[in-house]
């Protein structure tokens, strides 16, 4: 079979098609032929070895994948030959509060990787599809969508009439404009490029601002929301961006930490949070049983996740260097 390995850290350059033997599943186990698979930020941390810097080599990359079932190992009862399934982000996280184990199983970061033909995974690792996804959109769905689903619904309980802010046009901040709108919520988007903010606004983002010619983004934050601030802001850029994602939300509001964009240090005053009585809360992804919740609404709306572009598998450097370039909206995958 076909997979992609990363043979050297330091970037793209150590990534390398090989062929390798068939894997069979064991005990509990199922062999999910992939169909295509999703490239996140993280992925480019783990190429460029700082994400794990002593990850073991060779290691095959990406949490996301989406395929069918090609073999059940004995025992395996909760899939059978040709189902469509993908993996959720750590397979060990069922259900409950996340633990120190559940985080041991990430896909992607040196143990069992998706970018492959053929990958082995636990069945109780893996959901079943929405129906009318095909296999390039549902390889969106593992680490993205369901970590703005666990941000804005599992953990922000969102409602009706709540604003949310989002930062950026990546795969999850393009994610959580769609389940905002899908429940109700208003939301203000920001963008570095005009052009980007024209096509946020199609998806259902009320107001828009360029945070490179309005760099002090949270005052227009404010004054769009009549000087209250929104209920929840999607904080993908991390240290850099967070000074002003607090100023942003409202009093009693949350922001979800998720992503390291713009850094992961800085100094950052800590009396808004205790002041506004704000709530800070880290992110990383979701249980499968958030995936499956989110499915089954994905199933009732029928809502497209938004892919830039797909590459085949032999053009995967490609495809991580689209990433990198930050010109992508929404999500890119690769074809196996």
């Amino acid at each position: 079979m076909k997979a992609i390995q990363i043979q050297t850290l330091g970037g793209v350059e150590g990534l390398h098609l090989v062929e390798l033997a068939e894997p069979i599943p064991r005990r509990g186990e199922v062999a999910v032929r992939v169909r295509a698979a999703s490239l996140n930020f993280r992925d480019l941390l783990v190429v460029k070895g700082q994400y794990n810097p002593r990850i073991s080599l060779p290691a095959i990359p990406l949490s996301d994948g989406a395929g069918e079932v090609a073999a059940v190992g004995p025992g395996a009862s909760r899939f059978k030959v040709g189902d469509r399934v993908a993996a959720a982000f750590m397979p060990g996280w069922i259900t409950g509060p996340p633990t120190d184990a559940a985080a041991r199983t990430a896909l992607g970061a040196g143990g069992t990787g998706m970018l492959a033909e053929t990958v082995i995974l636990p069945e109780t690792g893996l959901v079943s599809l929405p129906s009318y996804l095909s296999f390039e959109e549902a390889a969106t769905l593992p680490c993205a969508a369901v970590t703005a689903w666990h941000a804005l619904i599992s953990e922000g309980k969102l409602k009706a009439g709540d604003t949310v802010l989002t930062l950026g046009t990546g795969g999850v901040s393009i994610f959580a404009i769609q389940f905002a709108r899908m429940h109700g919520a208003r939301v203000l988007a920001t963008s570095g490029s005009d052009e980007k903010l024209e096509r946020v606004r199609a998806l259902g983002a009320s107001d828009t601002i360029n945070y490179k010619t309005t760099p002090e983004w949270d005052k227009t934050v404010r004054q769009l929301t009549a000087g209250e601030g929104v209920d929840h802001v999607v904080e993908v850029g991390g240290a850099g961006t967070l000074s002003r994602s607090l100023r942003a939300v409202k009093t009693g509001g949350s922001v979800s930490l998720i992503g390291l964009l713009a850094g992961g240090t800085a100094e950052v005053n800590i009396l808004p949070i205790l002041m506004r009585n704000l709530r800070v809360q880290g992110i990383f992804v979701g249980s499968r049983a958030m995936f499956e919740e989110m499915n089954h609404t994905l199933n009732l709306h029928a809502t497209a996740p938004v892919i830039d572009k797909v590459f085949p598998i032999d053009a995967t450097a490609e495809a991580y260097r689209l990433l990198e370039s930050g010109e992508h909206f929404g999500k890119v995958v690769i074809r196996l």
